[in-house]
């Protein structure tokens, strides 16, 4: 590693393709990268990147060649060749990314250079569309999860999976698995969720499934706002970095601090839902409050984004929805006998997960802040930072907006890399305030 100002452009350190028709044959593309972007996000199954490439000739270890044509006609490159990409910050610290060609795409050919994009994407964004799942699962959701991620994506990579307090029993119907683990997640509750005891049931049911650099994650929402802050920002308007503080923040833009039309209409703050058993006959309507929360769910600050907006626009369900139960469907058991012996009732309990995590989502966004700081490769999606921005007062100095500052969880990362300069940019999201 070297060594470098956090104010200087970090470094590609090897870029290179692998032929696939010869194992041997490698074209290095390091030269000619004049954009690299990486890219993580909690709504993303897989991590992805982007290489911009100027390109005036071709350089392949073990060709005779002497530059004629490019590497895109040489190599040549018709997807699914693995890269080896080693990419650098300003401080030394390296990401090694084994991914895989997955286009070429916006070609502009010349007679001195091309320039064209190469997106690259892991092995199990191309085994996702190799493979489906098809058998019961029966029993908690995180051993399906696992389960789905060793023998049917048969994926290598590390997995961090929550336990989930709740049994879900279902069969794949040739779903994809990476699709599968993502419609699992919004069934998912947190082991001892709510009262904090067994499998009990709170207001903090959701899950998300998402990749970074390091391995898969199957984590609970709940977890994440728990979780200790990464790093430690500041934006202010002198040049000196105070003390404490990781990194400045470089600029920063507020994208969203409330959209009350939008939550209305995603049942935020109160929905109403309408559940259909066939099996009985019968239906129960089921009215729920953003109130009914309250000590079950951990916030990023004091105080609760939806508990701030004006109680005449909370008091009635601006959502509805239906569900129909599953009852007496894929019963528990290994034999018809013990099946006939279980109680006829919900395979998957709704009433008390599906509208809890739908209102979860979107609580999470309620605050979302888009920030740019000096490259910082150890940064990932799902972790937290805390920021510190400032207010508006009289006079030069620039003060702490209290209220906008604290803890971010970092929902969607992008690494960038060019001969000049390193940034990452963070898209920070919470559920709460600092008022005071």
């Amino acid at each position: 590693m070297t060594k470098k100002d956090t104010q200087n452009a970090g470094n590609i350190v090897t870029f290179s393709l692998q032929s696939n028709k010869s194992s041997g044959k490698i074209a290095d593309l390091a030269a000619g990268i004049v954009d690299f972007r990486y890219y993580e996000s909690i709504l993303s199954n897989t991590v992805s990147a982007t290489a911009t490439v100027l390109e005036s000739g071709y350089q392949v270890k073990g060709n005779k060649a002497k530059g004629k044509g490019t590497i895109l006609d040489n190599l040549p490159v018709r997807g699914g060749e693995r890269a080896r990409i080693i990419i650098e910050d300003a401080k030394g610290k390296e990401l090694d990314l084994p991914l895989y060609v997955n286009r070429v795409r916006d070609v502009d050919p010349g007679t001195q250079k091309d320039i064209y994009f190469i997106d690259f994407a892991p092995a199990e964004f191309f085994a996702n569309e190799q493979t489906r799942v098809v058998k019961r699962y029966t029993g908690k959701i995180s051993s399906h999860v696992q389960e789905i991620m060793q023998n049917v994506l048969k994926s290598g990579a590390k997995l961090d999976v929550d336990n989930t307090g709740l049994n879900y029993n279902f069969i794949g119907n040739d779903r994809k698995p990476l699709y599968t683990i993502t419609w699992l997640a919004s069934k998912s509750v947190p082991i001892n969720s709510g009262t904090g005891k067994g499998n009990s049931i709170g207001g903090a049911a959701g899950f998300l499934f998402f990749q970074t650099h390091d391995q898969f994650n199957f984590v609970s929402i709940d977890r994440l706002f728990k979780s200790k802050p990464k790093a430690k920002y500041i934006y202010n308007n002198v040049d000196v970095k105070p003390s404490g503080y990781n990194d400045k923040i470089l600029s920063y833009k507020i994208k969203s601090d409330v959209d009350l039309q939008q939550n209305l209409t995603m049942g935020v703050y109160n929905n109403r839902s309408m559940f259909f058993d066939f099996y009985a006959m019968n239906y129960k309507v089921v009215d729920y409050n953003v109130t009914q929360q309250e000590g079950k769910i951990f916030n990023a600050a004091p105080y609760f984004a939806p508990d701030r907006v004006a109680k005449e626009f909370t008091q009635s369900p601006t959502r509805l929805m239906t569900h129909v139960l599953d009852s007496g469907a894929i019963m528990k058991g290994d034999t018809q006998q013990k099946q006939l012996n279980q109680p006829v009732e919900p395979n998957f309990d709704a009433e008390n997960t599906m509208v809890q995590s739908i209102m979860r989502y979107n609580q999470m966004f309620s605050i979302q802040v888009n920030v740019t700081v000096p490259g910082n490769f150890n940064l990932r999606a799902g972790q937290t930072v805390y920021c510190d921005f400032p207010g508006i007062e009289p006079g030069s100095q620039l003060s702490e907006n209290s209220a906008t500052g604290g803890i971010y969880i970092i929902a969607h990362l992008c690494h960038k890399i060019t001969p000049t300069e390193t940034y990452t940019s963070l898209s920070l999201v919470r559920d709460s305030f600092n008022d005071k």
